[in-house]
């Protein structure tokens, strides 16, 4: 079993779908979801770059926020197959998830963005819902588990996803 969190939970998607026998189960927490269409929108650009500049000073983070940005725009074209510098649509994500024949086990956020109901929270809330709707339609042996929590779910549910993870053991 693999289990992933985030970018890391993308990663364990990918390294699944290029390695079919080496893992028995994913579960993935608030994170490689399929969303429809990238968070980041061009005009996000600035905003979320101050916002990472300053996160990155803090000392909180070890990457500057122009690498953070980068992480993320890369990730929303890995989810979403969609890259705002050239708009070029593809397969995203979901073509992984197409190559994976394992149980899949997905432990989700309600509000993966924040619990604000407006504006950018709640169009990325949005995309996370339909993301995961649509990897349950192309995909509907996938269990999903949804918690009501932010991004911040495997600190602040801790125990409880341990829980899950532990009761989810195939042996």
């Amino acid at each position: 079993m693999l289990v992933g969190h985030s970018y890391g939970a993308d990663l364990i998607v990918h390294y699944a779908a290029e390695n079919p026998d080496a893992v028995r189960e994913l579960v993935l927490l608030d994170g490689a979801n399929p969303i429809p269409a990238p968070f980041i929108t061009r005009a996000d650009l600035p905003e979320f770059l101050e916002l990472w500049e300053s996160s990155s000073t803090s000392g909180r983070v070890g990457l500057s926020g122009r690498q953070i940005l980068e992480l993320n725009l890369e990730l929303d074209v890995l989810r979403s197959g969609i890259d705002l510098d050239i708009d070029v649509v593809g397969p995203g994500l979901i073509d992984r998830y197409r190559r994976i024949d394992i149980p899949i086990s997905m432990i989700m956020s309600t509000s993966m963005a924040g619990h604000g109901r407006a504006g950018r929270t709640a169009r990325h809330n949005r995309l996370w819902h339909a993301g995961v709707e649509r990897l349950v339609r192309e995909r509907p042996q996938t269990a999903t588990t949804w918690l009501d929590a932010t991004h911040a779910l495997v600190v602040t549910h801790a125990r409880q996803i341990a829980r899950m993870i532990a009761s989810s053991v195939r042996c």
